[in-house]
């Protein structure tokens, strides 16, 4: 089971953190990912990190803005989001997939595993 949490309203230029906790004893075998949609739009992958930290990925949009971490003890993935702008604002939803992937050619369809999504709200 997968919890997200950390979403709100934040003004252009702000910072959110949104974590999600997931159940379960190995959580340290599973790729993990964040994902955004916006109304009417598609859910676009936004990052992702390999099972021990070694390798992450970030969409284009967010490279530079966002970091993604993960802390293996505690079984939760984090994603700092910082200098936030309107067009950040969406439905994001955390993801599991068991094992490690070029997590680049990731999308979607590979994640086995949904938490519910929590609301970023970026007013200019």
């Amino acid at each position: 089971q997968l919890q997200a949490s950390g979403g709100g309203l934040v003004q252009a230029g702000g910072a959110l953190r949104l974590s999600c906790a997931v159940s379960g004893r190995t959580f340290g075998q599973y790729s993990m990912g964040w994902f955004r949609q916006a109304p009417g739009k598609e859910r676009d992958y936004v990052a992702a990190i390999s099972p021990n930290s070694g390798a992450t990925y970030y969409s284009n949009s967010v490279k530079g803005r966002f970091t993604i971490s993960r802390d293996n003890a505690k079984n939760t993935v984090d994603l700092q989001m910082n200098s936030l702008r309107p067009e950040d604002t969406a439905v994001y939803y955390c993801a599991a997939v068991r094992g490690s992937y070029a997590l680049p050619n990731l999308n979607r369809r590979d994640y086995s595993y949904w938490g519910q999504g929590t609301q970023v709200t970026v007013s200019s």
